[in-house]
């Protein structure tokens, strides 16, 4: 709808509404238990102990330093992918990021949420989003093994640029597909280009959103002063 300052024909930017959402956090499986800890001012930052360090290969020389935090964000699930409903064969699905097969999940779930079925929807949907870059793959495989597969399927399944374009695919989305990386302002940037897409007429449903995960994730950090990484492990 229009305001009263608003010239007959000019967009409000109202036009725009949010019909469906998805997320996945540390102790929040979903939107609405996130906003819940919201609520309640729950952390969800949890320390680790030494044993803990030491079974995630950490050297005792590393977490003994007094500028190591012993606190980590943990995902629940990030080895569990229901690759079948998204026509993907195992030895595919093993290679993805993790990151790429949760924004795969979350974009199917933020649709399902919205009420829309793409495989049926006449209208086009587009993808804006950004991953975190890939820290999955050199800890799955060696580097010997890597040079033996094939480079297509290696770099399609790992690289950042496919994360938009394999969520279209998958989903049957025919709108644009645009991969979004400006580092932390990566996620408010897709909404803002998938609000741009609507307003011009691009396309008629956007799904916008980005994806992070810190691997491994039972591990802490080195702080240093001045950087943005809390020095005692505590979000503010």
């Amino acid at each position: 709808m229009d305001s009263e300052n608003d010239t007959p024909g000019e967009l409000s930017g109202s036009e725009v509404a949010v019909i469906g959402m998805a997320g996945r956090f540390p102790g929040a499986a979903t939107i609405e238990r996130f906003w819940e800890n919201l609520k309640n001012g729950v952390e969800s930052i949890r320390s680790l102990s030494d044993e803990e360090l030491l079974a995630e290969g950490i050297s005792p020389e590393i977490f003994s330093r007094p500028d190591y935090v012993k606190a980590t964000s943990m995902l629940e699930g990030i080895d569990l992918f229901d690759a079948g409903l998204f026509d993907i064969p195992p030895h595919e699905a093993q290679l993805i990021d993790p990151q790429q097969r949760l924004f795969l999940e979350g974009a199917w779930e933020a649709l399902e949420r919205a009420g829309y079925n793409s495989e049926s929807y006449p209208g086009l949907i587009g993808v804006f989003a950004g991953v975190e870059r890939n820290q999955y793959l050199f800890q799955l495989l060696g580097a010997s093994q890597i040079a033996d597969m094939p480079a297509l399927l290696l770099e399609v399944s790992s690289d950042k640029d496919y994360l938009a374009t394999r969520t279209s695919y998958k989903l049957n989305l025919r709108g644009p597909s645009i991969t979004v990386q400006t580092a932390c302002s990566t996620s408010l940037v897709a909404i803002h280009l998938a609000c741009q897409s609507l307003l011009s007429g691009e396309c008629d449903i956007a799904l916008a959103g980005g994806v992070s995960l810190k691997l491994p994730q039972k591990a802490g950090y080195l702080t240093r002063q001045g950087d943005i990484y809390s020095p005692d492990g505590h979000c503010r």
